[in-house]
């Protein structure tokens, strides 16, 4: 078709906000848009092996460049199987955008049969996401991209997905001039009011014994949380707030946050102040909410329903973290903190690491082997995995606020999806994840994407040959009736060779980190086997053995 249509217009709109990789499925309700994408040559095009892939991918480009992830998606089965991934993003707050078609406007909505056609495809993207839109005439598209994009953009983050009949797709139109210029309406960040701030600054002023968990919603609070360290603060993360401070500074325990670990717990009932900045405090990770923190709570959030959701507080502020902390330290000077509580915390942190590697068995050393190998900059992407849940969210040191990527949902088999798409955002920096072998499977058809993109990943399948943590559960709740979890699946080396790419194997653990070496020297997509049942077994991690240290 010749002259300017609407997918041409998806295509500019993209280029215009600034978007350079988008992943995803062609399909014969989306070739316009990519029609459009192919002519212009602006945007790298990923071709993913399906659209749960392509929603993992887009997330995690999203979660390494802190821009918006794009997925296209076909529609009907298409876009449920795009589901997992809208729901994944939201966990992690992504700022993401999926586009896909619609049947023809005269046909959507009517249960008439057409291609793809399912009830209210609308609303399922709606319910999966932030929110979802349908282009509803060719002269609103620009606008309801516009506000698509700036909502997934807007804080609290989240995927947005929009609908694009395929006969609006076809539409002729002029091109719009406001692509030469286009900003998109996102809101400046939110500024907290004089009053909570002035009551924040007394209440760290009063404290001797303070400390900051950061999460997620403050990864560009480094700076910020820096200088309250060097005023003697104490600092603890969420599993996705990790790296917002260099988790080699002393005075980090990252993500080793205190859930099955009486040693930090105790620490925490010394302290007399915390402040939770953008962060959830979630479940999954205070042992449904059994972690006891600090009496004086102070919770930082840019949305006011986080007040009190999970752990009561003593003030909330209402604000961007970054510019609250900022703020904070602007106006604090000095500080009465009690001139003993530093050397408390660093005793108190390396005690609590040694206890939690003593309780890992033969892959003790793991931690420290991989990231001597590992470049400092390297993305550290990880699918849940026993190794994962335990010294790969809370052991191993993270040193960029952007460099750790893992399914905060806690769903298995994004580990290779995750990787993937961080790889297309990492540049010259290297990109290694971990998966366990039931991972791996799960969605192993998108290895021949990394192959065909050349990802530059290291891949670690931790091979137990089944569920290694469902056997832990069966065997402390079940009597050790073990049904179910042991999988047969092909041998790892016989894949690469088929994909065509590098393969090493560990089988003694003191091997890992040279061998883990050896991949990351090659350019392009490596597979390393760390065959488990030649190391031994993963030991039971709590709450399935005992608490920790």
């Amino acid at each position: 078709m010749s002259g300017y249509n609407v997918g041409d217009l998806v295509a500019e709109f993209l280029a215009a906000v600034g978007v350079r990789t988008v992943f995803g499925v062609v399909s014969v309700h989306n070739i316009p848009m990519l029609d459009g994408i192919g002519r212009r040559n602006a945007i790298r095009y990923v071709m993913t092996r399906g659209e749960l892939g392509a929603g993992h991918m887009a997330d995690a480009y999203a979660r390494a460049t802190g821009q918006l992830g794009v997925m296209f998606s076909s529609t009907g089965p298409g876009v449920s199987n795009s589901i997992a991934g809208l729901v994944e993003a939201r966990f992690a707050g992504s700022p993401m955008l999926l586009l896909t078609g619609q049947t023809a406007t005269k046909f959507a909505d009517r249960n008439m049969g057409t291609v793809h056609d399912i009830p209210d495809q609308l609303g399922i993207l709606r319910s999966a996401g932030k929110d979802a839109f349908r282009v509803r005439s060719a002269g609103e598209a620009l606008g309801v991209l516009m506000r698509a994009a700036a909502l997934a953009l807007t804080p609290p983050m989240g995927p947005v997905s929009v609908e694009v009949p395929i006969d609006i797709q076809r539409t002729a139109i002029e091109r719009p001039a406001a692509l030469d210029n286009l900003v998109l309406p996102v809101p400046p960040a939110m500024v907290p009011a004089a009053s909570e701030l002035d009551e924040l600054v007394e209440r760290v002023r009063a404290a001797k014994r303070p400390m900051l968990w950061l999460g997620n919603g403050a990864r560009g609070a480094g700076a910020a949380a820096l200088g309250l360290l060097e005023k003697g603060f104490g600092m603890v993360t969420s599993w996705a707030g990790r790296g917002v401070v260099p988790e080699d500074h002393p005075m980090t325990l990252g993500g080793l946050n205190g859930n099955g670990m009486p040693i930090i717990q105790d620490f925490y009932a010394g302290c007399d102040l915390m402040i939770v900045a953008g962060s959830r405090l979630r479940g999954h990770e205070t042992g449904d909410f059994t972690v006891k923190l600090p009496g004086n709570l102070v919770q930082i959030d840019v949305d006011p329903a986080a007040n009190g959701r999970t752990y009561p507080v003593r003030q909330f502020v209402c604000g961007d973290a970054a510019l609250t902390l900022e703020a904070l330290l602007g106006r604090l000077g000095g500080m009465a903190v009690d001139p003993g509580f530093g050397a408390e915390f660093r005793a108190m942190k390396a005690a609590a690491q040694e206890a939690f590697r003593a309780s890992l068995g033969p892959y003790a050393d793991f931690p420290r082997q991989l990231r001597a190998v590992m470049p400092r900059d390297a993305l550290w992407v990880r699918d849940i995995t026993i190794a994962n849940s335990t010294w790969g969210n809370r052991l191993f040191p993270v040193y960029g606020p952007r460099d750790s990527i893992y399914p905060v949902g806690a769903g298995i088999g994004l580990g290779l999806h995750l990787g993937i798409g961080a790889a297309m955002a990492a540049g010259d920096r290297k990109t290694v994840m971990m998966s366990g072998d039931g991972g791996f499977f799960l969605n192993v058809t998108e290895l021949w994407t990394a192959v065909q993109e050349n990802a530059d990943m290291v891949m670690i399948v931790m091979n137990d040959r089944g569920y290694g943590v469902i056997k832990h559960i069966q065997d402390a709740l079940y009597g050790g009736r073990r049904f179910y979890g042991d999988l047969l699946s092909p041998e790892l080396e016989g894949l690469a060779g088929l994909a065509g790419i590098p393969f090493f194997r560990v089988s003694h653990a003191e091997h890992f980190g040279a061998t883990v070496a050896q991949a990351i020297a090659h350019r392009g997509p490596s597979l390393v086997e760390v065959d488990m049942t030649a190391i031994g077994a993963f030991p039971p991690y709590y709450p399935y053995d005992r608490a920790v240290g």
